[in-house]
């Protein structure tokens, strides 16, 4: 059954059978397309489609932002949101070098060091020829330059790309068209192994899209209507920072940001269990949903884990400084080596898009309370102690935010 159509069934939260062939399907699929952020189309026309093939419509905002939903069982003046991103990161041609190479300006934050050696494919203005090349260091020859090449540091202007054409300076670039700013998408080059890893570029946040995609699937397949009306934001500049910035319905009152998790020393999180981000590098998420979520899993047996990340920011921040009136969530599945050559486990994204089905079948934190953008302080549903005066404390409503 498809959303709004009769005989779709609004039933208490239960676990979903998740269907773990299109999740890897989907996911091999997203992979394999480009989409260095700033040239997306492509990757926003696959997922657009395979919307359309669960029976939701979509729509795309001015800036390549992807909209969807699943309707609720009636208008309640607050929704919620799951947002996610299919930008990567990559590179732009910053200069045409007189060796027949290419200088490259990152885009997104990533280091050097995990680009040597990358496989790459360049833009150019002929979307019908493809060019190849790699990420190699400047020093790339053990055999010409000995221990020196041990010796050169990590950095964007210590590497180049070379171009697989035979070209050896400038004049032969423009030739093939190569110019400053042609995108250089880092390719992906992925695989799932027997064991159930998932290794490859760009899982963030390609693993994250296909378990969103397999959660709406899930519910359509199911029959189930999400206790709210459930919107998909699927943005295209979150490697940048702009991130959910525009595309949010106003009536969204909880969003759930889908992202790659920190799987590293002195980080909880796994890449064969879910992540609930407590907090990341802009500040602590809030209180009441994390901890909302935090209960559905337990509840149900999700394997999940709470974890704080240092340098990280999401799609949420984004919102939150565009002035996005909601509360903020981050789950993320285990990601080892984010950014670089990473690795996660279909255990994880598993745990993952079962939460989110759980999550959709939920009510609000605070339904009533949160229908309106402000309310009476008094009417706060949450109770806590809270000093006064000087009298000592008192018990009373107060909002944790």
């Amino acid at each position: 059954m498809v959303p709004g159509r009769p005989g779709r069934r609004r039933v208490s939260p239960k676990p979903l059978e998740i269907d773990v062939d299109y999740l890897r399907q989907v996911l091999m699929e997203l992979l394999e397309i480009p989409s260095p952020s700033g040239r997306t189309d492509h990757v926003q026309q696959y997922v657009g489609e395979r919307l359309s093939a669960l029976g939701i419509s979509s729509t795309l905002t001015r800036r390549g932002a992807l909209s969807a939903c699943l309707p609720g069982p009636r208008a309640t003046g607050a929704d919620r949101a799951v947002v996610v991103h299919t930008d990567t990161i990559g590179g732009m041609v910053k200069r045409l070098k007189e060796n027949g190479r290419l200088e490259l300006k990152p885009i997104g934050t990533h280091s050097a060091r995990f680009a040597e050696g990358a496989q790459v494919r360049i833009f150019t203005d002929d979307l019908d020829r493809v060019i190849t090349g790699q990420v190699l260091p400047l020093k790339a020859s053990g055999h010409r330059y000995n221990e020196a090449v041990d010796l050169q540091g990590v950095g964007w202007e210590l590497v180049e790309v070379r171009v697989d054409e035979p070209v050896d300076d400038i004049a032969g670039l423009r030739a093939l068209g190569v110019d400053a700013g042609d995108f250089v998408a880092l390719l992906a080059n992925p695989m799932i192994t027997p064991t159930g890893y998932v290794k490859s570029r760009h899982l963030d946040d390609k693993a994250g899209v296909a378990a969103v995609l397999t959660a709406f699937k899930a519910m359509v397949d199911a029959g189930v209507q999400p206790a709210v009306t459930a919107h998909l934001l699927v943005t295209v500049t979150e490697e940048l920072g702009h991130g959910a910035s525009h595309g949010l319905d106003p009536d969204v009152a909880e969003i759930v940001s889908i992202d790659a998790a920190v799987v590293a020393p002195g980080q909880q999180s796994r890449e064969d269990a879910a992540t609930l981000a407590m907090g990341d590098g802009v500040g602590p998420f809030d209180y009441h949903l994390t901890r909302n979520l935090a209960s559905i899993a337990r509840e149900h047996g999700v394997d999940l884990v709470r974890d704080v990340f240092d340098y990280y920011r999401s799609d949420v921040a984004a919102a939150v400084e565009a002035g996005a009136h909601a509360r903020v969530a981050l789950l993320g599945f285990g990601v080892d080596a984010t950014h670089g050559h990473e690795r996660t486990h279909l255990d994880g994204l598993c745990h993952l898009t079962q939460l989110l089905c759980l999550y959709l079948q939920s009510p609000l934190v605070f339904p009533e309370w949160d229908a309106e953008p402000a309310g009476d302080l008094a009417d706060f549903p949450s109770l806590a102690v809270q000093p006064a005066s000087e009298e000592g404390p008192r018990e009373g409503p107060i909002g944790l935010d």
